[in-house]
C-alpha cells in the first residue's frame, strides 16, 4: 500500500467506528494499532532475513525495533500518518463536541 492508502485507509475504519460508536478515540487506536501492528510484522521478517539467517526461533523479542531494519522513510510513514492524521480528526471530533456542548446559546431538545 502507498502512504496515501494507508491515511485513506485508517481515516475510514475511524469514520466506521466514530459514527457506530460515536468514540472517535476508539477509532483512531483501532485504525493506528492496524498500521503500526502491520508494519512491526514487516520488520520482524526483514529482521529474520537479514539477521537471523531465515530462522524465526533466532529472533530476539526486540527483533521488529532493530533500527537497523528500519532504514527507509517510508517504513516509518506507513504508520505514522496513519497515526498523525487519525488523532487529529480524533482531536478535532472532541473539540468540536466541547464547543457544542458547551455553547449556551444552542437550544436542548425539548421531550
Amino acid at each position: 500500500m502507498e502512504l496515501v492508502e494507508h491515511a485513506l485507509v485508517a481515516l475510514a475504519i475511524q469514520v466506521l467506528v466514530g459514527l457506530t460508536t460515536r468514540n472517535w478515540w476508539a477509532g483512531a487506536c483501532l485504525a493506528s494499532g492496524y498500521f503500526l501492528g502491520r508494519e512491526i510484522a514487516q520488520a520482524e521478517y526483514r529482521w529474520i532475513e537479514q539477521f537471523g539467517h531465515g530462522l524465526r526461533r533466532n529472533t530476539p523479542v526486540w527483533a521488529a525495533l532493530d533500527l537497523r531494519v528500519w532504514p527507509r522513510l517510508d517504513q516509518w510513514m506507513d504508520w505514522l500518518a496513519p497515526v498523525f492524521l487519525t488523532s487529529a480528526l480524533a482531536q478535532f471530533v472532541h473539540k468540536r463536541q466541547s464547543r457544542l456542548a458547551d455553547d449556551p446559546t444552542r437550544t436542548q431538545e425539548q421531550p
